[in-house]
């Protein structure tokens, strides 16, 4: 087992989680966002995507954060006649942000974040052991 691998894939799947959560939370923070004025849309919300990425130095294949998308789903309308972004009939388009989506998608990020801790602690650990067993 290549030691060197294991810790770099391990890596590059915490520098894409840690993204995504970056993403998931600026869509949480920008949930009930209103537009500027009225007639502009809102925060639309992002969708992170993953791609493969090959390292030649190491020749192993890693994952990284790709392209950010923009969720076409509709806004959210609220009737709210008194908003200064409310349109001539007195509706306010809020994000297309549903925060118990964002929520379940972050929890989802942390538990994969979490897993590739466990792969570099466990790494760290069979490094360890195996110096312990050439010490002897």
């Amino acid at each position: 087992m290549d030691f060197l691998k294991t810790l770099t894939i391990a890596a590059s799947g915490l520098r894409a989680q840690a993204g995504r959560m970056r993403i998931i939370s600026e869509n949480i923070a920008n949930a009930d966002s209103t537009p500027q004025s009225p007639g502009t849309d809102p925060y639309r919300r992002k969708i992170p995507t993953f791609r493969s990425e090959l390292d030649r130095t190491i020749d192993t294949q890693l994952v990284g954060l790709g392209k950010v998308q923009t969720d076409s789903s509709a806004f959210r309308l609220k009737y709210e006649p008194g908003h200064p972004a409310a349109d001539a009939t007195g509706n306010v388009k809020y994000p297309n942000v549903n925060p118990l989506i964002e929520m379940t998608d972050m929890r989802d990020a942390q538990r994969s974040y979490e897993a590739n801790i466990n792969v570099i602690s466990a790494t760290r650990r069979m490094i360890q052991r195996t110096i312990d067993i050439l010490k002897a």
